[in-house]
């Protein structure tokens, strides 16, 4: 693709220098729908990014922006914080009839603010209240947020260096496989909390990613999830899913744990479960749990009716027959053989491809290759992202709506730039 230089000035002399994906595509978008986005001189780019997970339905789904745009014209509610609203009881009776009871999940639902690192740290404030204690376990790579107390459980050196301040009340314990498996699970943490000697502060909660995504597409084994689950009963720990990029079908099922049976104290939700982009986000919470005071825990934007309009419509549009978790999952096995087509077109230079669901990685031996595969997916019209500590995995996010013929280009385009960028 032959992509005529931008005018990026404004960018570079008005905003921050902390801007991040605009440097590894440098145009300027204009107008998106499902899975392409167009920049102003109208060349074509396929999204395998997803707005980091924000999209699962594409973008612009007609469906939901119909929904939003009748809400609007009617001059329905923008702004409520949290007075009920016709659309705040719209959404909160079809998520429990069309994603809790079905489940069996009994869960409260707190809107904390409209972004996955406040319903984090609302997840977090919680468990410190309800248990009496600090201390909270995390994993390593492990990535919740950007917020100080998000800070203190993920594992990123370069984000938790951003704090500038010492990032306490968190203790990482090694996630699924992060020793090769030469250590049984959970042989370390529980010899921690079992021996008074080991200087452990006992936690009043463990926080997880069934799939950490920025820490690497680590995806952890039910049987893995369901020890946990128990050690957390065991000792008397609360057990939070953080289910923000992963939730909301990402991995097939609604919930990223369903597959491993569990039902966590506390879950977390963002990104898609707005459907259309628009900021939301929930900490659902077992009924037992919920002993927060009125006003205790609040913001100016927890209740964002706008997206309550937009994901309700796409609960209603994608949740209630049970096709979307097996197109997610069909559409991923699409994804797993052109990966391992790859990977056996590379022998020795691809360390790993793993992944569920729509959500898959592919691992690089020489770790800065990941970078240049991302660049010339870029030249050639495909949007694709890095994770990983040292973005050595390229990340693989596309909308869960997309065609199967736009999911084998851009795969094409991707086996390519794996060529390309040898």
């Amino acid at each position: 693709m032959t992509i005529t230089q931008p005018d990026l000035s404004v960018f570079e002399t008005v905003e921050s220098e902390v801007r991040s994906y605009c440097r590894g595509w440098p145009t300027v978008f204009d107008r998106a729908q499902a899975s392409h986005m167009y920049d102003e001189d109208g060349h074509a780019y396929l999204d395998f990014f997803a707005g980091a997970g924000t999209l699962n339905y594409g973008h612009n789904n007609p469906v939901l922006k119909r929904a939003l745009l009748d809400y609007l014209e009617r001059d329905g509610v923008v702004h409520g914080l949290d007075m009920s609203t016709s659309a705040k009881r719209a959404f909160l009776e079809t998520f429990k009839s069309t994603i809790l009871e079905p489940r069996d999940l009994p869960y409260k639902v707190m809107f904390p603010g409209p972004t996955g690192t406040n319903a984090v740290e609302a997840a977090l404030k919680l468990a410190r209240k309800v248990k009496g204690r600090e201390s909270i376990v995390s994993f390593t790579n492990a990535f919740h947020g950007m917020s100080l107390g998000s800070l203190a459980v993920t594992g990123n050196a370069f984000k938790r260096a951003g704090a500038g301040i010492p990032l306490v009340h968190g203790t990482p314990m090694p996630f699924d496989d992060y020793l090769d498996g030469k250590v049984d699970d959970f042989l370390w943490f529980e010899r921690l909390l079992e021996d008074q000697g080991s200087g452990l502060n006992k936690p009043a909660a463990v926080i997880v990613e069934s799939v950490q995504g920025e820490g690497g597409i680590n995806v952890a084994r039910t049987e893995w999830l369901r020890a946990l689950s128990d050690l957390c009963t065991r000792h008397d720990m609360l057990l939070i899913l953080d289910d923000i990029q992963m939730g909301c079908g990402r991995t097939g099922a609604f919930f990223s744990f369903e597959e491993a049976g569990i039902k966590p104290d506390i879950v977390t939700l963002s990104k898609s479960i707005g459907g259309y982009g628009l900021p939301l986000a929930l900490t659902l919470l077992k009924p037992e749990l919920d002993v927060w005071e009125p006003g205790e825990h609040n913001g100016t934007f927890r209740g964002n009716n706008p997206a309550f309009v937009t994901a309700t419509a796409a609960l209603e549009t994608y949740w209630t027959d049970g096709q979307m978790e097996k197109q997610t999952i069909s559409r991923g096995e699409q994804v797993e053989a052109a990966l391992k087509a790859i990977a056996d077109e590379h022998p020795g230079e691809i360390a790993d491809f793993r992944g569920r669901g729509l959500v898959w990685g592919l691992e690089f031996e020489e770790k800065a290759r990941a970078d240049r595969v991302a660049k010339r997916a870029f030249e050639h019209g495909l949007l694709i992202e890095t994770s990983g500590p040292q973005s050595e995995v390229i990340k693989l996010l596309p909308a869960l709506t997309i065609a199967p013929e736009e999911l084998d280009e851009g795969l094409r385009i991707l086996a390519r730039s794996v060529r390309e960028a040898a």
